[in-house]
C-alpha cells in the first residue's frame, strides 16, 4: 500500500510543479507560497477532522512536537526556495534539481537514522545525480 501512496505522491508533486509554474506568473513567490500553504493547511486539518484523528493531539510527545515543528520549518524554507526558483527558471530544470532531495535524503537517512545504504542505493544515487546533470545542462 505504501507504494501506491508514494506513486500518487509523485504524480501530485508533478502536477504541483506544473500548476505552480502557471499560477506563479506575475505573482510574488513568497505570496504564492503563502497561498499554497494556506490551502495545504486547510486540506490537512480537513483530513484530521474527516478521519476523526484530532483526539491524538494530546498524546504527542515533546520530542515529536520538536521534530514536527523542525520538519515544518524545513518544509516552509524548501517551498519558499522552490517557488522562487520556479519563478526565475524553467520547470523542466528546477524540478530535477529539486528532486536531488532523493539523493540527499538517502545520505541523511544513512548518517542520522542508520538506515542501510547498499550498493544498489549508491548506484541509484549516482544515476539520479547524473540524470539531473544531463537534464539541466
Amino acid at each position: 500500500m505504501w507504494f501506491i501512496f508514494a506513486l500518487l505522491s509523485a504524480v501530485f508533486a508533478a502536477l504541483t510543479s506544473i500548476l505552480a509554474k502557471v499560477g506563479i506568473e506575475n505573482v510574488n513567490s513568497n505570496l504564492a507560497t503563502a497561498i499554497r500553504t494556506m490551502v495545504v493547511v486547510l486540506m490537512a486539518w480537513g483530513m484530521v477532522f474527516l478521519t476523526n484523528s484530532s483526539s491524538g493531539i494530546n498524546e504527542i510527545s515533546k520530542k515529536s512536537w520538536i521534530f514536527l515543528i523542525l520538519s515544518g520549518l524545513a518544509t516552509g524554507i524548501s517551498w519558499l526556495c522552490y517557488y522562487r526558483a520556479l519563478q526565475l527558471g524553467q520547470a523542466s530544470k528546477v524540478v530535477p534539481i529539486d528532486k536531488l532531495s532523493v539523493v540527499i535524503t538517502l545520505a541523511l537517512a544513512f548518517i542520522f537514522l542508520h538506515e542501510q545504504f547498499t550498493l544498489k542505493s549508491l548506484v541509484g544515487c549516482i544515476f539520479i545525480a547524473i540524470g539531473t546533470l544531463l537534464m539541466v545542462l
